[in-house]
């Protein structure tokens, strides 16, 4: 008896595995070495994601707890900080584009153990970050009333956006120049650094929030622009972590290891195709998320505030699958520089697999506690009659979510940045704020509309990502 249970035992602990059986994911394709036990690839794997994770939600955490702090200036207060959300990433929608480019052109480089032209690369993109944050700057500075009447804002609500946009707008050089940073990093592996400062950034746009929002221990009571005024402090923290990280003689990113400019002819039309590839990407988002919010921001104030806090949960679930698509960005581009694409298409299995382990402990929790996390935001019963709605159609769309940013995470580290444009242009810009409108204002399902719209969004990019994933076309893209 002992003799069989043991052997049980064995088979279960087998079967658990499975879902990273190596030989079935490389099936057909040429002999490139030897692969790695199981335990070494989830190792691996979760080395990587995990800094990226713990990143990822703390931001979303911090913005969170500012919401949450921001709420008990009101459902106002909430509205008008949710306004500027969609705005404020529209300004950085150049920048996470050309991250796209640095993570997955770094990545490469490591593999191919080329230090001196990935930290080329990134003296150029800097150089050009600084370039375009000066105009973007300027641009929004000016445009910010516009553009906060544009997306909808209500006359209770209008002048605290606008000050707290132009206040975010003004701090975009400190996010834009740590970003391009930490990019790199996360490219060469380097996931904890970017942890590291981004944790500290919101440890201090979190106290701050304390000090400046309600006026605690002495600080001015500022309300929303405090909350504003504590983003950028905790930007500016970020970024001077970032450029301290540059300096460092045993890292692969070392900024000192070369001198001048000149990138090699591959690098330059490497980074000229995955970044137009991912500008069109972040732009053709950026339009859809702006449609998307003008949509909701015209069902009323109520409605507003509860979309913010059920945008902030879905970036809380967010931070998941964008922690594990850090880490296939990496993996996945350092084993294609490696010139082994039969790790590349397994991490990327592994980093999919984990990223459902996480979705269905996610899903339990907003399941049970959906209201009681709502609650923390607010008491306002308008509010909180939309919690059990939001929440229970989030418990579903987050497995969609999760899966499908790992699977374009896989795609982006091998440079298939045209494919990811296209799904981003076909769901986000046409299909969310579409189904969105159709739903909530024709159809007569309000705020109700707009999350089945944002549903179907979800389904639809699962479904595109997904095959394009299990065809395999990605591992012989050149970068």
């Amino acid at each position: 008896m002992g003799a069989r249970r043991s052997a049980l035992l064995r088979r279960k602990r087998a079967n658990i595995l499975q879902f990273i059986n190596t030989k079935k994911l490389t099936k057909g394709m040429d002999d490139y070495g030897p692969i790695p036990p199981n335990k070494v690839l989830i190792k691996n794997t979760l080395n990587v994601a995990w800094p990226s994770v713990l990143e990822s939600f703390s931001a979303s955490f911090a913005g969170f707890l500012d919401s949450v702090m921001v709420g008990a200036l009101g459902p106002a207060a909430i509205a008008a900080v949710g306004l500027c959300q969609q705005p404020k990433i529209v300004t950085l929608a150049v920048f996470f584009a050309l991250n796209v480019a640095v993570s997955a052109i770094v990545a490469r480089r490591k593999g191919e153990d080329n230090k001196d032209e990935a930290n080329r690369f990134l003296k150029v993109v800097l150089a050009i970050t600084l370039g375009l944050t000066a105009i973007i700057t300027v641009a929004f500075l000016f445009l910010a009333d516009a553009t906060i009447s544009l997306i909808g804002s209500q006359p209770e609500t209008h002048a605290i956006a606008v000050e707290y946009f132009q206040i975010v707008v003004a701090g975009t050089v400190f996010s834009s120049v740590q970003m391009v940073i930490n990019a790199a990093q996360r490219g060469a592996g380097n996931t904890r650094i970017s942890m590291v400062t981004n944790l500290v950034s919101n440890t201090v746009n979190v106290i701050f929030n304390y000090l400046l929002i309600g006026g605690n221990l002495g600080f001015p009571a500022m309300g929303v622009k405090g909350a504003a005024i504590a983003t950028v402090l905790g930007t500016v923290v970020a970024c001077t972590l970032s450029i301290i990280s540059l300096f460092r003689k045993d890292g692969f990113i070392y900024i000192r290891a070369v001198k001048g400019f000149k990138i090699t002819e591959l690098t330059r039309k490497s980074m000229t195709k995955v970044w137009s590839s991912s500008l069109v990407e972040q732009m053709s988002m950026r339009v859809g998320f702006v449609l998307f919010s003008m949509t909701v921001a015209r069902l009323g104030t109520t409605e507003l505030a509860a979309q913010t806090i059920g945008m902030n949960m879905m970036g809380m679930s967010f931070s998941f699958g964008d922690g594990f698509s850090v880490a296939s960005v990496t993996l996945i581009g350092q084993s294609l520089g490696r010139k082994r694409p039969d790790l590349a298409k397994i991490y990327g299995s592994v980093c999919q697999r984990t990223g459902l382990i996480a979705a269905f402990c996610i899903s339990f929790v907003y399941v049970v506690f959906g209201r009681q996390i709502f609650m923390l935001f607010t008491d306002d019963p308008g509010v909180l009659s939309y919690a059990a709605m939001i929440m229970g159609i989030q418990s579903f769309t987050l497995f969609l979510q999760i899966e499908q940013v790992v699977h374009l995470g896989c795609l982006r580290g091998a440079g298939d940045t045209r494919f990811t444009a296209m799904v981003s242009l076909i769901c986000v810009t046409l299909i969310r704020p579409g189904a969105s409108f159709l739903l909530a204002y024709p159809l007569g399902l309000g705020l109700l509309g707009a999350w089945l719209g944002t549903a179907c969004d979800q389904l639809i990019r699962f479904v595109l990502s997904f095959w394009r994933f299990r065809t395999g076309k990605w591992i012989n893209l050149k970068l």
